[in-house]
C-alpha cells in the first residue's frame, strides 16, 4: 500500500461462487499500517466475517455456506472513525453465486454492476462515463478500480431487501455474469431484472433473449432498461461506451456492436423488443424534481388478468403510489374506451398486453414527460414482465397491491405456481360462439348478438356488428384452404348451415346470412379443415364430416367425438374441450383416411368461471393460440397449446 494516500480498494470481479476464491487490492494507509476489513451481507447487513489486512493483496476463500447474496467488503483503518458513503472507495460490493445453480432457487437476479460503474465519478473528467454532452467523459471506465457500488438513490435496494423477508428464495449474479451467460441461465425458470440496469453488452442481451426463447421466463422489476450497448474488453475488466457512433472505432468495422442507445443506427435493435417497453417513450423527473415520483400512482387497465389475482383491484383504480419514479419506461398505445392496447409500431411485440399505466405528460417539468406502462408478452416459449418503473422495490415493504402483484409475478413465472396454460383475455361475458377469420375473433351473445375483437390477450370490449340469431357455432376455413373463400360458417339450433362475409361491420346485400345446407341435429360445434367440415354432436357423441365443396351431399358419421362439446382448428389439427373440461386433439381425417382419435393435449382445458370442470361454449384457433369462451367467465387465451408426446414405436 502507498503511504499518504486515502484509503481504496477493488476486486478482481464483481461476482465469486460459494466456496470460491475473490482477490481484492489496495492503495493508501501507509505501508505498515494494518488494515481491518469486515464482509457483510448486503441484504440483512448480518456481519460475516471480520480479517486483518497486512499487504496491498488480500484474497477472500469464500465459505461455501454463505448464502447467495450481494455483499459489502469494508476496508478501515482500526481507530479511525471514517463515515460510510455511497461512492466509498474503501468498499468494495460484489456477489456470492450459487455453486450449483438453480439447486436452491430457480429464480435468479441479476445485480446491475455496468450500470453503478457507468454512474461512478459522474461529471469527473476522463473518470465517468456522464454526463453525455461532457466532451472529456470517459469512454472507457474499469471494474478494477475503486468505487462502483450502488448510486445514492440505491434503487435496487428494495426488491432485494423485500425477497428475504417475503419468504422468496432466490439466487444471485452479476450483471456481467450474462456475458455468455447461456449456461447460468440455463439452471433457472426466471430471471429478475431489478432497478436501473441500463448497460447491456450484446452478449448479455443475446443470452436473456435466448433463455426467454427456449421456455426461461423473465421479470423486469425495472425501466430504462438496456437502454445502452457497451462492451466487455480485457477479459471483461473494462465497459467501453462512447456513446456516440462516430467516435466508437467499431462502428467501422462491426456496427452491430456500436456503443450507442439500442434503438440508434447503426445498431437499430429497439430494446423493447427484449423488455416488452422503453425509457423512449417513458418518463424521467431528475434533480430536485425526482420528488414527484411520490405522487403519481398506476392506475389498473386489467384488473382480471392473472397478474392482479388478490389485489382486489377493479379496472380503473390507482395502486402503487410512489413506485413510478425517477424513469419510466412505456410503449405507444391506442385506447379503446378506457381501455389500452399496443400498437407495435414503436418495437413492443404483437403479444404484448397492457395491465396498467400512468399519464406522466406532466413530467416534463421535471425532466422528460412521457408515460408508464406495466404489461406481459410471450418472448419465444417464454414470458416476460415489465413492471416499468426503476423505482417499484421501494414500495414493496408498505403497499399490499405492488407486493401482492411482485408474489404473483415471481409465483407463476418462477415455477410455484405456473397457472394451467390459460389466461384472461377480456372481462366476463356472455358469449357461446367462437371463429377467427380475417384477422378477427367473432363470437355469439345470448341475445343474438353477432360481436366482434381484435385476437389478441388484451381485454378488449366486443362490438357488436351484426345478428346471428339461434346460431350455437361459429366456424372458419383458414386462409386458401381448398380455394374455399374466406367465409364465416355458423350452425343454428334449428339444424340450419349458414355463411357469412366475415367483415366486422354490416353485410350489405339481400340478407346477412346465406343458406348454406343442413348440420346434424344437435350440433354444438362445427371445424374446418382442409376444405372438410367437422361437426360435432354431444347428446350421440358422434363426430360428422362434409365436403365444404359438396354442400348439398350428406353428412358422414366418423366416429365418436371423445367427449367434445367444442371443436375448431389449429395448426391442420381439430382440437376440442369436452363436457368435463379436458382439451383434445387428432387430426382431422376425413371418411378416406380412416379412423382417428381424440387424445388429450399436454395441457389442461379451460377453467370454468365457477373452477370447476367444464363449462366451455366456445373455441377458437389462429395464430398458434387458442381462444375459449366459458359460461360466466372471461374470454380465455391459451398461447401454447401442446400436443400429446409421441409414443414411440414398439
Amino acid at each position: 500500500m502507498t503511504t499518504g494516500e486515502p484509503l481504496r480498494a477493488w476486486a478482481d470481479r464483481t461476482s465469486c461462487v460459494q466456496g470460491g476464491r475473490l482477490d481484492f487490492h489496495l492503495t493508501g494507509a501507509g505501508r505498515s499500517t494494518e488494515v481491518r476489513v469486515r464482509v457483510f451481507d448486503g441484504l440483512s447487513d448480518d456481519l460475516l466475517l471480520t480479517a486483518a489486512v497486512t499487504g496491498p493483496d488480500w484474497t477472500l476463500d469464500v465459505p461455501p455456506e454463505w448464502p447467495s447474496s450481494l455483499c459489502r467488503a469494508a476496508f478501515d483503518v482500526p481507530g479511525e472513525d471514517r463515515p460510510t458513503t455511497d461512492e466509498a472507495e474503501h468498499e468494495v460490493w460484489f456477489v456470492v453465486r450459487a455453486a450449483r445453480p438453480g439447486t436452491a432457487s430457480r429464480i435468479l437476479v441479476t445485480v446491475p454492476f455496468a450500470t453503478w460503474r457507468a454512474y461512478t465519478h459522474a461529471g469527473q473528467e476522463h473518470r465517468g462515463l456522464y454526463y453525455s454532452e461532457q466532451p472529456h467523459r470517459a469512454a472507457r471506465v474499469s471494474f478494477a478500480s475503486p468505487g462502483g457500488g450502488p448510486p445514492p438513490e440505491r434503487w435496487e435496494e428494495g426488491l432485494l431487501r423485500w425477497l428475504p423477508t417475503a419468504g422468496c428464495p432466490v439466487d444471485l449474479c452479476s450483471g456481467l455474469d450474462l456475458h455468455g451467460g447461456d449456461e447460468l441461465l440455463a439452471h433457472y425458470r426466471l430471471l429478475v431484472v431489478n432497478g436501473h440496469d441500463e448497460y447491456w453488452s450484446m452478449e448479455m442481451r443475446d443470452s436473456v433473449e435466448a433463455f426467454a426463447r427456449r421456455g426461461g421466463n423473465v421479470a423486469f422489476f425495472a425501466a430504462n432498461t438496456a437502454w445502452w450497448q457497451m462492451r466487455l474488453e480485457d477479459d471483461g475488466r473494462t465497459m467501453v461506451c462512447h456513446r456516440d457512433a462516430l467516435t466508437d472505432p467499431m462502428t467501422a468495422t462491426d456496427p452491430r456492436r456500436a456503443t450507442v442507445e439500442w434503438s440508434s443506427s447503426p445498431v437499430d435493435r429497439p430494446e423493447n423488443t427484449m423488455t416488452g417497453l422503453s425509457f423512449r417513450r417513458g418518463a424521467g423527473a431528475w434533480g430536485e424534481g425526482m420528488a414527484v415520483m411520490r405522487k403519481d400512482a398506476y392506475t389498473a387497465r386489467f384488473a382480471g388478468h392473472w397478474a392482479f389475482a388478490g389485489t382486489g383491484l377493479a379496472d380503473g383504480e390507482p395502486f402503487a403510489r410512489g413506485a413510478l419514479g425517477y424513469e419510466t419506461d412505456a410503449c405507444d398505445l391506442e385506447w379503446t374506451g378506457d381501455v389500452p392496447r399496443a400498437t407495435g409500431t414503436d418495437g413492443t411485440p404483437g403479444s404484448f398486453v397492457v395491465l396498467a399505466t400512468a399519464d406522466l405528460r406532466h413530467w416534463r417539468e421535471y425532466g422528460q414527460g412521457g408515460a408508464a406502462t406495466m404489461g406481459v408478452f410471450r418472448l419465444g416459449a417464454g414470458t416476460v414482465f415489465n413492471a416499468g418503473t426503476i423505482n417499484w422495490g421501494s414500495v414493496l415493504a408498505d403497499d399490499p397491491v405492488a407486493d401482492r402483484i411482485t408474489r404473483n409475478v415471481l409465483d407463476r413465472l418462477g415455477g410455484t405456481a405456473p397457472g394451467d396454460g390459460w389466461e384472461a383475455a377480456g372481462d366476463p361475458d356472455d358469449v357461446h360462439a367462437l371463429a377467427v377469420c380475417a384477422n378477427t375473433l367473432f363470437g355469439v351473445d345470448g341475445r343474438g348478438r353477432l360481436l366482434c375483437r381484435e385476437p389478441s390477450g388484451q381485454n378488449l370490449p366486443w362490438r357488436p356488428v351484426g345478428h346471428a340469431p339461434g346460431v350455437r357455432a361459429l366456424a372458419s376455413a383458414r386462409e386458401a384452404s381448398g380455394g374455399l373463400p374466406l367465409e364465416l360458417y355458423a350452425a343454428t339450433e334449428d339444424g340450419r348451415l349458414l355463411r357469412r362475409a366475415p367483415v366486422p361491420g354490416p353485410v350489405t346485400g339481400p340478407g346477412e346470412w346465406a343458406e348454406a345446407g343442413t348440420v346434424p341435429a344437435g350440433t354444438t360445434a362445427l371445424a374446418l379443415c382442409d376444405a372438410g367440415i367437422f361437426a360435432v354432436t354431444p347428446h350421440d357423441d358422434r363426430l360428422h364430416h362434409l365436403s365444404a365443396l359438396a354442400l348439398d351431399e350428406p353428412w358422414q358419421v366418423l366416429g365418436d367425438a371423445g367427449g367434445a362439446v367444442a371443436l375448431t382448428t389449429l395448426n391442420s389439427r381439430l382440437w376440442a374441450v369436452t363436457a368435463d373440461g379436458r382439451l383434445r386433439t387428432r387430426l382431422p381425417a376425413g371418411p378416406a383416411d380412416g379412423p382417428a382419435a381424440f387424445t388429450d393435449a399436454a395441457v389442461p382445458g379451460p377453467p370454468s368461471a365457477t373452477g370447476r370442470p367444464g363449462g366451455c361454449t366456445g373455441l377458437a384457433g389462429r395464430a398458434g393460440s387458442l381462444y375459449a369462451a366459458v359460461a360466466g367467465g372471461p374470454l380465455l387465451l391459451c398461447a401454447r397449446p401442446a400436443v400429446p408426446p409421441a409414443v414411440p414405436p414398439g
